[in-house]
């Protein structure tokens, strides 16, 4: 290769070196403002350091003599910033939000599994309430199904997606992948991809997951529809003992949450690998809200030959939760079809 050809291959890769260079630099300077010393005038400090260095090997690209020191020694700056950030540690004690602040755990014996520290809060509004937990022994070969639920506020495109376990008898566990929040923290997606929360399993009764987002959330409102979903019933045991080994092991080893790798529908996804013929990954997987319509068009929903307009019409379930409130068959009542 030579003449133009040359030149032109010259210039292209060094304008994509150039776009390494300056991505890095953004992640760094991001990673360091929000997951870096709590000493403000340090922090600020090594961000303004960060830019700068990335501005130099910037610069340096276009300078032949400094070219390939400059972008050896922002290449170990970069390593430095990485072994930092992937050092940066989990914990399971911080001053939690009351809603967070017990994990649950599983004891198994067989098919009995016991789960403890299942949450079932009194509300009285979504801020006002009396906690409460209670202890459930459930035999695996009773596990008749899931349902996912899929709850929205803000258009059709987000969800907060989650699963309930149901068995014979009419009993439903409802797990929630969610932030493990600190007291006075809020979420923020920007924050999620920088190791900012704990990954933490919200495992409650769906008189509280469900009846919370029904029943008390005003600000923004939510609605939550209830989809059953269509499998066989050894892969829903498979399932639910894959979050099972996950409750177990976050309580013994905390993990980080990541807004696009370890989310409430990722993660959900990550666990449905234990089946055979899992659903295929899409994009729809990250645009949480069109899960469902995801899974109906894979024909993974017990849809009864309706359209999928009509069957998300039916599976909203805010009418009947408020009227069924704190009555003991409330999953029952929910789950009754629409007048």
């Amino acid at each position: 290769m030579s003449g133009m050809p040359l030149r032109v291959a010259s210039v292209l890769g060094l304008g994509l070196l150039g776009l390494a260079i300056a991505a890095a630099g953004a992640w760094g300077a991001l990673a360091l403002a929000i997951s870096g010393p709590q000493a403000q005038a340090l922090r600020l400090t090594l961000v303004a350091g960060v830019a700068a260095a990335s501005l130099a090997a910037l610069i340096a690209l276009a300078i032949r003599r400094w070219r390939w020191r400059a972008l050896g020694a922002y290449v170990i700056l970069f390593a430095v910033l990485l072994a930092w950030f992937f050092n940066l540690d989990p914990s399971n004690d911080r001053d939690w939000v009351t809603e967070n602040e017990r994990l649950a755990y599983a004891t198994v014996e067989g098919d009995a599994v016991t789960m403890h520290n299942i949450r079932n809060f009194a509300y009285r509004s979504e801020n006002d309430f009396t906690p409460a937990y209670y202890d459930k022994r459930f035999d695996l070969s009773k596990l008749e199904g899931v349902d996912i639920v899929a709850t929205y506020w803000m258009g059709p495109a987000v969800a907060h997606i989650f699963l309930s376990f149901a068995f014979a008898g009419g009993d439903h566990l409802a797990v929630s992948i969610e932030t493990r929040k600190e007291k006075g923290e809020g979420y923020s997606t920007v924050k999620g991809f920088f190791r900012q929360y704990e990954l933490y399993y919200v495992v409650a009764d769906e008189r509280d997951l469900i009846r919370l987002r029904t029943n008390y959330r005003k600000d923004p409102p939510e609605q939550v529809h209830v989809y059953r979903l269509n499998g066989k019933t050894e892969g829903a045991r498979r399932v639910f003992m894959s979050y099972v080994d996950s409750i177990n092991a976050l309580k013994a080893q905390p993990a980080f949450y990541n807004s696009l790798t370890t989310n409430c529908t990722t993660t959900i996804w990550m666990h449905s690998l234990v089946n055979p013929g899992n659903v295929p990954f899409s994009w729809k997987i990250l645009a949480s809200g069109y899960v469902p319509e995801y899974l109906y068009e894979q024909g993974r929903l017990v849809d009864r030959g309706l359209p999928f307009a009509e069957l998300q019409r039916q599976a909203q379930v805010n009418a009947r939760a408020q009227q069924a409130d704190t009555a003991a068959d409330f999953s029952r009542q929910i789950r009754q079809p629409p007048q």
